[in-house]
Parts: C-alpha cells; structure tokens; sequence
C-alpha cells in the first residue's frame, strides 16, 4: 500500500521546517509507504526554494509550483490529481491539523471506509469565525440534496475510487470538501482538537473564507434561486401593508395629523413602488448573476491552473 498526502502552500516559509520535521517523523510510523505532494500557490517569500530543498533532501517530498496564485481550492485539486497512492490525505501546511493524527484515518482506511474526514471539535480562532463556520455548515446542509458533515474540512484521506471520481470532475469553482461528499462512498468523521497556527499568519481572511461559502452553496444547489420567489412575497407583503397604511392615513387624515403623522400627497405612494419592484428586481438579478457567472467561467474553458515549475515529479495537464 502506498498514501500520498496533499500540502496546499502560500507564503509559508515561517512554517515549513516544522512542517518537514513533523509530517516526516509522523509518516515513519504509517505501516506503508508514502509520499507527500506540496502545491506552492504563487507564493512570494521563499516556500518555493524551502520546498525544492526539502525534495533534493527527501526525495519522498515533491512539489509542484503555480504560475499564479490560484487559490486554497484549485491546490488542493492539483494535489489531487498529481498524487499516486492507493490513498489520498489532505492537510494544510500551518500544522493547525496535527499530522500526529493522520495514522488514526489510516486505520479507519484499513477498515474498509472510502472516505475519512476530521471534525474539528475545537477551534482557537475568535468567535467570529467560529460564529461564521457554525452558521455556514448548517445553512450548507439544509441547501443541499446530500450530506455534507458539520465543521469538517479539507483534512481527510480519500481511498483511490474517490480520488478518481474527484478527478473526472473539472469544474473551475471547486469546493472540495462538498465534491467529496457528493461523490458518496462509505464515509466515516474522526473528531480532534484543531490547533493554532505553528508559525505565520492566517491566509484565509473574512473576504477568502466568504467566497468560499459562497462557491460551496451556489456550486452544488438551486436553493437560492427559489429564495428570489421567498423574497418577492416578502417585500409584496410589506409593500401591501404600506399600502394599507397610506389609505388609511388618507380615510383618517386628522387621526393620524393628531398622532404626528399627517397624509404626504404622492410621496409614500412612490416610495412603496419604488421599494417593491426595486427590491425584487436587484435581488433577483443578483442570484441569477451568480449562476450565470458560474457558467462563463466554465464555457470558457480555461486550464483550472497553470504550472511554472516542479520538483521530483511530472507536471499534468488540468482536466478540460
């Protein structure tokens, strides 16, 4: 048997030696072999020579480097598709997913599961994010017509059958943890305690972190679209209700002077309107943009990403 496991990088110099020292001495103890698959994504510091080291060192290390920074997803999916075991892992190189804990899906692997994925049972981020991540998963869950665990990343080990059906999958908004789980198997979560950062700072912002909610909902339901009628009935309702209030500030005018809202000839009546059919409108418009933008992207055609340089293995073509 052999595991590969996929490192996603962006400017992660900080971080790399502790990342070397730990997931070497964490693989030795698999009872298999392994290699692992870093994808530098466009970095800017020096993650790409430190990863070119390391292969030169270990040839069980190799690595792939962007042309351009095509985002946490697109890296994962490159991994993916270049690693060569009978199993696949995912982890991040910021150590906040303890490599200590990978032995544990190997087991579970061995056990006939297809698909091991971590719950994180505790997070040292704020409680913003936690808020965010907590809100996200369960609106995810209700969005889809499958099931999408609740606070489970991209740490995982994947068995070969699934890695091929992620493969065939060349779709350019990717959402790899949604891919994961539409694709089926027999599937099993592993809790653990999700760590701070081992060195440098967090790459996911509120911005990066808010798109990929974004790609996970509109990537895999129609949900929103329904919503545009939920919406319209709700500003209907409300645009009904302003017209009740101005005919009955018309019918009792001198009531309503005396309470200190006297009639306004022609005004609310514009407003209403105005706030009926534009809600509707920009709403609406704004969820079909969405999807339309999502099928630009994939007519196009693009290669999902472009490879400047590797080390220690043979660059592939992205699925068209």
């Amino acid at each position: 048997m052999k595991v590969a496991v996929v490192i996603p990088c962006f400017n992660e110099e900080e971080v790399l030696p502790e990342l070397f020292r730990r997931m070497t001495a964490a693989a030795e103890k698999w009872p298999c072999d392994w290699e692992i698959v870093c994808i530098d994504d466009g970095s800017r510091d020096a993650t790409w020579p430190l990863l070119v080291a390391q292969q030169k060192r270990d040839p069980r290390w190799r690595a792939l480097s962007f042309a351009r920074n095509y985002g946490h997803q697109t890296a994962v999916s490159a991994g993916i598709h270049h690693a060569s075991g009978d199993a696949v892992m995912v982890i991040d190189a910021d150590l906040q997913d303890p490599p200590e804990e990978m032995v544990r899906f190997i087991e579970k692997w061995r056990e006939g599961f297809e698909v091991v994925y971590a719950i994180r049972q505790k997070r040292k981020e704020g409680w913003p994010k936690k808020a965010a991540y907590w809100l996200f998963y369960r609106m995810m869950h209700r969005a889809v017509a499958f099931d999408v665990p609740h606070d489970s990343g991209d740490f995982c080990l994947m068995d070969r059958r699934v890695v091929e059906v992620l493969k065939r999958m060349p779709e350019r908004n990717r959402f790899v943890r949604g891919l994961r789980a539409w694709a089926g198997f027999r599937q099993v979560g592993l809790t653990y305690e999700r760590h701070a950062r081992a060195a440098g700072e967090a790459k996911y912002d509120f911005r990066r972190l808010f798109k990929l909610a974004r790609d996970g909902i509109f990537s895999f339901s129609t949900v929103p679209l329904g919503l545009v009628s939920y919406a319209g009935l709700w500003i209907s309702m409300f645009a009904f209700l302003g017209i009740i209030w101005i005919l009955a500030t018309r019918i009792f005018s001198g009531f309503f002077s005396k309470i200190g809202f006297p009639p306004v000839q022609g005004f609310a009546t514009i407003v209403v309107s105005v706030l009926f059919l534009g809600g509707i409108q920009l709403i609406s418009l704004g969820i079909m943009g969405e999807y339309i933008g999502r099928i630009y992207e994939e007519v196009k055609r693009r290669p999902i990403w472009v490879i400047r340089d590797s080390a220690g293995i043979e660059p592939q073509e992205s699925p068209e």
